[in-house]
C-alpha cells in the first residue's frame, strides 16, 4: 500500500506510526505505542516521506465513527474513535465527505425483519453501518489500478459496510468517479436508491408508456427517483405513502396519490401494471388482486412473511393468473449508478435531500427515517 496524499488537517489527529519502514518485525500495536513519541507533525511528515519511497503504511491515526454492538433502537450507536482502516493491496482509502441513509440501516441497525440478521443472528456482523459514500481517495493499494488519490468518487459499499465513519476502505467494485458538478450530499444519494429505482422501473420493471404504475413507498429515497423514471416513460404513476408525504409525491410528479392510513391500494379496485413494492407487508393474495392481467409486481423490502409467501406461492400464481409476481434483487453496480447520474446531470431527474445532518447526529438521523418521516433522502455531511 502506498500512501501518496496525507492529510492536511494533522492538528485534529492522534498521529500514529506504522514503523514498517525501518523495523517492519514490529506490530501495530507497538508501532503505535512508538507513535505516542514522536515529537512533531514535521518529523510525521519527513517519516513519511522517505517511507513513501518504499510502498510501506506510513500513518495510523484515530478518526471518528458510529458504531454499535447490539441490535436495538438508534440509541445503541455511539461516537468514538476508531484507527483508521489500512487498504490491502487491492483497495482504495476513502475520506468520506457525505453519506445518505437507506431503509437498510435501520434494518441493520434494529435487526428487523429478520433477514436483516443474515451478518450476525445475535450481534451484528460489522460495528459501522452505513454504505452509500462520496468522498476522496486518500490513498490506493499497491495493486489497485482504477482509481488514484485525490480522485472525487462515490458508490455503494453495502458489501462491507463502514460508512458512518471519516474513512473507509473499499476495493471499489461499485464505485465511480463523481462528476465535477455534482456535490459531495447529491452523489451519496444516488447509489442505492437510484439503483432500486432504475432497476424496478427500467431495467426489470420495463415500464412501458402509459402503462398503470404503483409505487409503494413512493415517499422515500428510492420511491423519488422510481416516480420520476415512471414518469420519463410516459406512465400513469399512482405513489403510496404516508399522509404526511402526499404534497412531496405529487412534486415528484406522481399523478395520483394515496395515504396507506386511509386507504388500501389493493382494496380500492384499481389495478395497475407495474407495482414496485419498497415496503411489502400484504399477503400475494392481494397484490395478484390489484394487477392486471400480465401484470408485474416486484418486492424489494419488506417483511419476512410475504418474502416466504412471493417464493412459494407466486409461481403457482404466475402460472394461473398470469400475472408476475417477483422479489426485486437490485445489487449494486456501475452501469446504473452511472445511469442515474447522468439523467440528474441532464435535469430530467433531481435528487431530494429532505434533511442534512452531522456524523455525530447519525441517531437522531436514522430516528427521523426510521419513523418514516423522510421526504426523499437524508444525508450525513462529513466535515
Amino acid at each position: 500500500m502506498e500512501v501518496s496524499v496525507l492529510p492536511k488537517h494533522f492538528g485534529v489527529f492522534r498521529y500514529q506510526f506504522f514503523a514498517q519502514n525501518y523495523a517492519s518485525f514490529l506490530t501495530i500495536q507497538t508501532a503505535r505505542w512508538i507513535a505516542r513519541l514522536l515529537p512533531s507533525p514535521q518529523v510525521v511528515e519527513e517519516l513519511a516521506r522517505r517511507a513513501g519511497r518504499h510502498k510501506f503504511p506510513v500513518i495510523i491515526w484515530d478518526v471518528k465513527a458510529v458504531v454499535y454492538s447490539q441490535y436495538g433502537s438508534p440509541d445503541v450507536l455511539r461516537l468514538t474513535d476508531v484507527p483508521t482502516p489500512v487498504p490491502k493491496d487491492d483497495e482504495i482509502l476513502i475520506r468520506i465527505h457525505a453519506v445518505s441513509l437507506n431503509r437498510s440501516d435501520w434494518e441493520v441497525l434494529t435487526g428487523t425483519p429478520a433477514y436483516a440478521r443474515i451478518g450476525g443472528l445475535l450481534k451484528p456482523g460489522r460495528a459501522i453501518l452505513g454504505s452509500d459514500i462520496a468522498g476522496r481517495v486518500e490513498a490506493v493499494g499497491r495493486a489497485h489500478t482504477e482509481f488514484k488519490p485525490g480522485d472525487d468518487v462515490y458508490g455503494d459499499i453495502m458489501a462491507t459496510l463502514g460508512g458512518f465513519a471519516e474513512y473507509v476502505c473499499t476495493r471499489g467494485r461499485n464505485v465511480v468517479r463523481k462528476p465535477e458538478w455534482m456535490s459531495y450530499e447529491q452523489a451519496a444519494t444516488i447509489p442505492q436508491a437510484g439503483v432500486i429505482a432504475m432497476r424496478g422501473i427500467c431495467v426489470i420493471g420495463q415500464v412501458q408508456s402509459r402503462e398503470r404504475v404503483l409505487i409503494n413507498g413512493g415517499g422515500g429515497g428510492s420511491g423519488m427517483f422510481a416516480i420520476q423514471l415512471a414518469k420519463l416513460q410516459r406512465a400513469d404513476v399512482t405513489a403510496v405513502d404516508n399522509g404526511g408525504k402526499l404534497d412531496f409525491m405529487r412534486a415528484m410528479g406522481a399523478d395520483h396519490v394515496i395515504d396507506y392510513a386511509r386507504e388500501d391500494f389493493t382494496t380500492r379496485g384499481e389495478q395497475y401494471d407495474l407495482i414496485l413494492d419498497l415496503l411489502a407487508e400484504r399477503s400475494v393474495f392481494a397484490y395478484a388482486r390489484a394487477l392486471r392481467t400480465g401484470g408485474r409486481y416486484y418486492a424489494v423490502g419488506g417483511a419476512l412473511g410475504t418474502f416466504l409467501q412471493i417464493f412459494l406461492v407466486a409461481p403457482w400464481l404466475t402460472r394461473s393468473g398470469g400475472r408476475r409476481i417477483r422479489l426485486l434483487f437490485a445489487l449494486p453496480n456501475k452501469k446504473d449508478i452511472t445511469a442515474m447520474a447522468a439523467l440528474c446531470e441532464s435535469g430530467a431527474v433531481r435528487v431530494a435531500i429532505d434533511r442534512t445532518y452531522r456524523l455525530a447526529e447519525i441517531p437522531e438521523a436514522l430516528r427521523y427515517l426510521g419513523e418514516g418521516r423522510a421526504k426523499g433522502k437524508v444525508v450525513i455531511k462529513i466535515e
